[in-house]
C-alpha cells in the first residue's frame, strides 16, 4: 500500500513537472512569436526606409544630372562654373551617402530575414518539444488512471477479505 502511495506521489510529481514544463514551453513560444512579430514590423519599417532612400537616390541622381547639364552650359562663366562644381561634389557625396544607406539597409534587411528564419525554426522546434511534452503528459495521465484503477481494485479486494 505504501509503495502504491509512493508511486502515486511520484506520478503526480511527474505530471506536475510535465505541466510546468509545458507552460514554460508555451511562454517561450509566445515570447518567440512576439519577437517574430517585432522582426516583421522591423522588416516593414526597413522596406519603407528603403523605398524612401530609393526616392532620395532618384532625386539625387536627377539633381546630379541637372547640375552636370548646368555645368556644361555655364562654362563661359567661371564663377558660375565653380559654384556648380561645388554643387556637383555635394550631390555626389549625397549620392554616395544614399548608396551607402541603401547598402546598409539591404544588409540589415538580409540580417532580419535570416533572424526571422532562425526564429521560425526555433518556433517549430519548440512546438515539436511542446507536442512531445503533451504526449508524455497524456501517457503519464494514462499511467496515473491505470494505477488508480489498480489501486481501487486492490482496495475493493482488500475490503472483500
Amino acid at each position: 500500500m505504501e509503495k502504491i502511495k509512493e508511486k502515486l506521489a511520484s506520478l503526480r510529481t511527474e505530471a506536475d513537472n510535465a505541466v510546468a514544463r509545458a507552460e514554460e514551453a508555451e511562454a517561450k513560444n509566445k515570447k518567440y512569436e512576439q519577437a517574430l512579430l517585432e522582426k516583421d514590423q522591423e522588416i516593414t519599417s526597413l522596406q519603407h526606409k528603403l523605398s524612401v532612400l530609393d526616392a532620395d537616390l532618384e532625386k539625387a541622381e536627377s539633381k546630379l544630372t541637372d547640375a552636370k547639364a548646368a555645368q556644361e552650359e555655364g562654362e563661359a562663366n567661371k564663377s558660375t562654373s565653380e559654384g556648380l562644381l561645388r554643387k556637383i561634389q555635394l550631390l555626389e557625396e549625397e549620392l554616395d551617402s544614399a548608396e551607402k544607406n541603401v547598402k546598409e539597409t539591404m544588409e540589415k534587411l538580409r540580417q532580419v530575414d535570416v533572424k526571422a528564419e532562425h526564429f521560425e525554426r526555433q518556433v517549430q522546434r519548440i512546438e515539436q518539444e511542446r507536442d512531445e511534452w503533451e504526449k508524455k503528459y497524456e501517457e503519464a495521465q494514462d499511467k496515473y488512471r491505470a494505477s488508480k484503477a489498480e489501486l481501487d481494485e486492490l482496495v475493493q479486494n482488500m475490503e472483500g477479505l
